[in-house]
């Protein structure tokens, strides 16, 4: 007897025609759409304090606060991304459409998880915390990636159905 793994694959394009309504119908794709953009730019800045705390020595408490900022960011566009995804697709995380971003949103989540552990429980030095922000911060820019890869297709999928 032989077991095959559940289909994840996504339908023919990323979206259904229903799905799309739903997901053209709901506030929680404005909410997305406002709130990544947002976290990118709360990204940049924590980037920059992060990079010049481990350059300078100077700026730590800046630097960590914007990593906190950061990684709230992060879990409210989690949350809300979830519940996007359960009223488009029909469930709360790892829809076949965006199974594979949301796999990788769990390292992301996790890494900056590990981050607040580490400051909290005082196991890393400043040096330390700031690298570890830094890895965090480079599986976010490969899942933010993936988003936008996803966006794009969405977009050429509308142009394909509209002509």
């Amino acid at each position: 007897m032989t077991f095959a793994a559940p289909d994840r694959s996504p339908p023919a394009g990323l979206y259904t025609e229903a799905q799309r309504a739903r997901r053209d119908a709901t506030v929680w794709t404005l909410v997305q759409g406002i709130l990544a953009p947002a976290q990118f730019l709360v990204f940049l800045v924590s980037l920059v304090l992060v990079i010049r705390f481990l350059m300078t020595g100077l700026g730590y408490e800046a630097a960590t606060i914007s990593i906190l900022i950061k990684t709230g960011f992060l879990y409210l566009i989690m949350v809300t991304g979830a519940i996007w995804e359960k009223i488009v697709f029909g469930q709360y995380l790892f829809a076949p459409a965006f199974f594979w971003e949301d796999v990788f949103s769990f390292a992301v989540i996790a890494l900056h998880t590990a981050y607040i552990w580490a400051l909290l429980s005082g196991a890393l030095e400043p040096s330390g915390l700031m690298i570890l922000a830094l890895a965090a911060y480079a599986a976010y820019v490969i899942n933010a990636a993936q988003f936008i890869l996803k966006l794009r297709a969405a977009r050429l999928q509308a142009e394909r159905s509209a002509t």
